[in-house]
């Protein structure tokens, strides 16, 4: 078994309870950490024996892009969608970062982590 990461993607998204930040947006960033047995590849060389990192970031940038109130739901959203398309992958964590949130204080950013095993 081995990992794979996918740090600091960096996106422009329409998430949050308030109305302004559905229409304004905002800057995230999302770490993907997945587990996968990468035993093939690693003696194969071969993109088709292992979890395509290309694959995970467009995961990424397409379930961002979809409006929620919470960052649960989009980190669930990935989660899923990765299960989804990466048969090879057995666990995933994900931290969904929301950069300046407007809380009323000098924040730099929240964060939701969420992780999940294949079930």
């Amino acid at each position: 078994m081995g990992f794979i990461k996918v740090e600091n993607i960096r996106v422009y998204a329409h998430h949050g309870c308030l109305p302004e930040e559905t229409i304004i947006g905002s800057e995230y960033r999302v770490d993907l950490k997945v587990e996968a047995d990468l035993s093939a590849s690693s003696i194969s060389d071969a993109l088709e024996d292992t979890v395509d990192y290309v694959t995970l970031n467009a995961i990424v940038v397409k379930e961002m892009k979809k409006s929620s109130k919470l960052l649960e739901v989009v980190a669930q959203r990935i989660l899923t969608e990765v299960f989804k398309c990466s048969p090879k992958v057995s666990w995933v964590s994900v931290a969904v970062a929301k950069i300046n949130p407007p809380i009323g204080g000098d924040v730099e950013r929240v964060v939701v982590h969420l992780k999940q095993g294949r079930v």
